[in-house]
């Protein structure tokens, strides 16, 4: 019922009516194309061009290229394996269950369109192996690979040639147009957290972390979409590098941020009277930032004039337990000035057409992103894909069913195309309603309509009504997961050829197949890889506890950056996911926290390299980075923490009340400011102990 409610509230707009006339368009071009050259199965090049559409020509053509890729990966693959094991189909079976698996595992761990290579890779080999076994008689394995490939390939350049030269929508406006409203909101959080007394004056509520955490998902969001830049011709072409660097930065802003509203929030527990001097200190800075005038390399880490001036005034009119809280929100802000600096100097550089990177910033970027990577998750698809085949395909051996092939390449198919949702089994049960409808639709074609078409024209004219309609519902992610299934139904059940002639049986047994097929695999994902939000985010969580460990023992520099820019990312991922559980969604806002005060654990680090080695305050460091271990590791295993807080907290004190007897006041100051953010934005306690 939901369905048919959306199906009939759908109104498209001039944009989907483009895209969808272009791309079918594209389709009949290379159905026609396919027919001219007689290629043994001619679906296969229609059928790719809906499979790789999109709305955007720079997603379209990276898909198609990483289709091709894949495609002929699997081919190789295919002519080198299958002549050695085709007549041991027991061992045969388990080596493609295998090869999907790893190939689906690789690309689950890439979060970019590459990944669209290795899942290609993986079943493309099913694909064509199990039709050189089900035509052996007929069809040679070479030729089925090359057939393959070639229909694969025409399908691909049919689509860049249309979409590219007719009507283009690049995806370049779509990424500045998020870009810059990233930026602008990170200004407008910041404004909104030092002018937070008279927001709730005005009545107006924010929940700061929730917003932040909305950035950094739009961030994860845009540095994906940033990979499509080379694949057009928009003002942003050949800037993905220099904007994903970009991207890296601003995270760095989303700490800056939430470390400031911590700081701010323990200032509020005590006294609220230094938001006052505050307040004028802000319109300075703000001022500052919101300068249009472009910036210089050297200008990188100004400041506002008068922000030595402010600070001074604001720590002489605030109370002495104040003081310490003050002087470290005075680094956040520093750091948040000079980091919305480097982003704006950046920023300014790609719309110049600049894709150098100033000297002064060191590039966080890494050959393989270092984003969140969830090796479990891979696993299980891994693991349920392997199942998926090695059932399906033991089901068409040992029954002898011929046609039982379309039931295995479909399970192939349906086990790795969705396995990176949370839960694929809804989306897989609408693939499987799809399946079923069209189906339907292929035999109102096949013996209603088809035995009135003799021409090419005029079967471009009879698909065009409903293949236009299921294009139509592409752009839409509620109806897109009906659209495709649909044509793809279709396109393979009407199995079009220039000599047309549809057999009855091999239509009933190939539609039977493939709604079997899916049928499978959605017993084995429910079984194996289907997790809810909520066990998801328990298992991010516990990679985000295990990442605040392993921050300990990082020295302040470029890995350091490189790690805190996967936390952000991993908060990210986790502001994607729609919890149930109220404790789960506090966990999540706590996650932002503990991650902008990551940099104080290298910090105790660093000042402990300072001391001297004789020094009591080294042991006594050591000490604590040894309980936030045990303290952190509990919160991964979802073990009792209270015991090990209560002693963090302890160890926490003991070292403040000890930087009293250091003489270097500048290195007593600093290890009071990180003591003071460790225990309260990774152990959630607002103590605030003055550095006096």
């Amino acid at each position: 019922m939901l369905l048919a409610r959306q199906l009939l509230a759908f109104r498209p707009t001039r944009l989907d009516w483009i895209f969808a006339i272009k791309t079918y368009v594209a389709g009949i071009l290379a159905l026609y194309i396919a027919f001219s050259l007689d290629l043994a199965y001619p679906i296969w090049a229609i059928g790719t061009v809906f499979i790789i559409a999109n709305p955007y020509s720079g997603m379209a053509s990276s898909k198609s290229l990483y289709r091709v890729l894949g495609t002929l990966i699997g081919a190789i693959v295919s002519i080198a394996v299958t002549p050695f094991l085709i007549n041991t189909p027991w061992l045969f079976t388990f080596f493609l269950a295998a090869w999907v698996g790893v190939c689906l595992y690789i690309s689950m761990l890439d979060r970019t369109s590459r990944s669209y290579v290795f899942m290609l890779a993986g079943y493309t080999v099913v694909i064509i192996s199990y039709n050189i076994i089900y035509l052996a008689d007929t069809v040679s394995i070479f030729d089925m690979a090359i057939g393959r490939f070639l229909e694969i390939t025409l399908g691909v350049v049919c689509s860049a040639v249309i979409s590219t030269c007719f009507f283009p929508l690049h995806i370049g406006p779509a990424v500045e147009t998020r870009v810059s409203q990233a930026i602008q909101d990170t200004k407008l959080l910041f404004d909104q957290i030092l002018l937070g007394e008279q927001l709730q004056k005005e009545k107006q509520h924010y929940d700061y972390t929730q917003l932040l955490g909305n950035i950094t998902r739009d961030t994860s969001e845009i540095h994906v979409m940033a990979v499509h830049l080379s694949y057009e011709k928009s003002a942003l072409q050949g800037m993905t590098k220099p904007l994903q660097e970009m991207l890296h930065q601003l995270t760095l802003l989303v700490a800056n941020l939430v470390a400031i509203s911590e700081r701010m929030k323990q200032l509020d527990q005590i006294d609220m009277t230094y938001r006052a001097d505050l307040t004028q200190m802000h319109v300075h800075i703000a001022e500052f930032l919101h300068d249009d005038h472009g910036i210089q390399e050297h200008q990188l880490n100004d400041l506002p004039k008068q922000f030595e001036p402010d600070f001074n005034l604001l720590m002489d009119s605030a109370r002495p337990e104040q003081r310490l809280a003050l002087q470290s929100l005075k680094m956040d802000i520093r750091h948040f000035i000079q980091n919305v600096r480097a982003v704006k100097l950046i920023w300014q550089r790609i719309q110049n057409g600049d894709d150098s990177l100033p000297k002064s910033i060191t590039p966080l970027t890494t050959p393989y992103p270092s984003l969140h990577r969830d090796h479990g998750v891979a696993v299980r698809g891994g693991i349920s894909a392997f199942l998926v085949i090695l059932i399906a395909t033991s089901f068409w051996i040992l029954s002898g069913w011929k046609s039982g092939f379309m039931m295995a390449v479909m399970a192939a198919i349906s086990a790795c195309i969705l396995t990176a949702m949370d839960n694929p089994v809804p989306a897989l049960k609408l693939f499987i309603r799809a399946t079923i409808y069209a189906a339907v639709i292929v035999f109102i074609y096949a013996y209603g309509i088809f035995p009135h078409v003799s021409s090419f024209w005029e079967l471009a004219v009879v698909l065009a009504p409903f293949i236009i309609f299921c294009l139509l519902l592409f752009p839409h992610p509620p109806l897109a997961g009906l659209g495709l299934p649909l044509i793809m139904g279709m396109i393979m059940g009407l199995n079009l050829h220039n000599t047309y002639a549809l057999d009855q049986v091999a239509f009933f047994d190939s539609a039977i197949g493939t709604v079997i097929g899916p049928i499978i695999s959605v017993y084995i994902i429910q079984m194996v890889r289907s997790m809810s939000p909520d066990m998801t985010v328990q298992r991010i969580l516990s990679l985000h506890y295990k990442a605040v460990r392993n921050a300990l023992y990082l020295p302040y520099g470029v890995d350091f950056k490189r790690h805190l820019r996967s936390m952000l990312d991993r908060i990210g991922v986790l502001n994607s996911k729609l919890v149930q559980s109220e404790n789960l969604k506090q966990e999540m806002n706590l996650a932002l926290i503990e991650t902008s005060a990551v940099v104080d654990l290298t910090r105790l680090q660093e000042l402990a390299e300072q001391l001297s080695g004789l020094n009591p305050l080294v042991s006594s460091i050591g000490n604590l980075q040894q309980l936030l271990d045990e303290y952190f590791r509990a919160k991964e295993m979802q073990q009792p923490q209270l015991d090990i807080l209560a002693q963090v907290l302890k160890q926490i004190q003991r070292l403040q009340e000890a930087t009293g007897q250091l003489k270097n006041i500048d290195i007593a100051q600093r290890l009071n400011i990180s003591l003071n953010n460790i225990r309260s934005s990774l152990c959630h306690q607002s103590t605030v102990y003055s550095a006096e």
